[in-house]
Formats: C-alpha cells, structure tokens, sequence
C-alpha cells in the first residue's frame, strides 16, 4: 500500500491554555480567528477548542469537525480541567528556561502598522514592538498564557518578505 504525501496538508498546531474563556477571547476577539468547535472529554478532564481564519462554520456538528480537521492552519486550544484555578501556574511557552524549543506562531494582517496600533489600543502585551530592535517589520505579541505571536506583514500586500534580502 503506498500514500501520497503531495496530498499530505500541515493541519494544526496544538497549545496548552491555563484559562479557555481568556485565551479563546484573545485569538477570537483580538486576533479575529473563529471558533470551530469545541469537544468536551471528561475521562482525561480536558477540552479541546479548535479556531481557524475561515468565512464560515457550518450548523452541524460532525460537519465543524470535519472542516476542523481538513484545512490548514488550525489552532487547537487544549484545556487540562483545574488549571485555571491554579496560581502561578504557566505552561512553557518555549521562549522561557528551562525548555526553550517550541517558539510562536504567526498570524499575517493587512497592514502591520495599524494591527500593531489596534493591539496596543486593546491592551495587548507586546514582546517586540515595530520600533524595538533591527528588525522593523515584525512585532510579537503575548497570548493570555505568554505564548508569542508573531506578526508579519501580508507579503502580497506590502510586496515583500518579512524576511528580507540577504
């Protein structure tokens, strides 16, 4: 039996969240993603949020499940029941010792100036500002659980890679 792996799609990256009602407002309400679905799972005491940047999400159930798991670029939030009443709990967020591994995920906007203008607005914690440092466009902000997210500029848009030329 053989596999294509031209078919194969990155589908979603999962993160640990110490509180799911400030963490899915952050990513929804700040970052503009959606809510997919949601999946409860009582005999492991955690819950499973799914978000996406899609237009829409169907009515049926099964079928949010299905569209969770078949496009790309899915955040999976997962909730361990009772960590959000834990004080001074942080999970890894990976740019912190010990276990610097995992670093951010990033999120493309249309104009970077004026994202950056509307997080600061809304009180968003900044890890880089535009203005900190050599490199003046990208900026990385901080989740609710300090999770970077890295802010780029739409390439089509502006015309060119965040990454320069070297």
């Amino acid at each position: 039996m053989s596999t294509d792996s031209s078919k194969y799609v990155f589908n979603h990256t999962m993160i640990r969240v110490k509180d799911p009602v400030k963490s899915v407002d952050f990513y929804t309400k700040v970052l503009g993603m959606k809510l997919i679905t949601k999946s409860d799972h009582s005999e492991g005491k955690f819950t499973l949020y799914f978000l996406a940047y899609v237009d829409s999400i169907p009515e049926d159930e099964e079928e949010k499940k299905k569209l969770a798991f078949s496009i790309p670029g899915v955040l999976e939030l997962t909730h361990n029941w009772g960590t959000e009443k834990e004080d001074g709990f942080p999970y890894s967020n990976g740019n912190r010792d010990p276990g610097r591994g995992f670093g951010h995920i990033a999120i493309v906007v249309d104009d970077i100036q004026k994202a950056c203008e509307r997080f600061e607005s809304l009180g968003v914690k900044f890890v880089k500002k535009l203005t900190d440092g050599k490199m003046s466009n990208i900026a990385f902000i901080a989740d609710p659980d300090d999770y970077w997210v890295e802010i780029i500029a739409n390439p089509k848009i502006v015309g060119k890679s965040p990454l320069g030329s070297s």
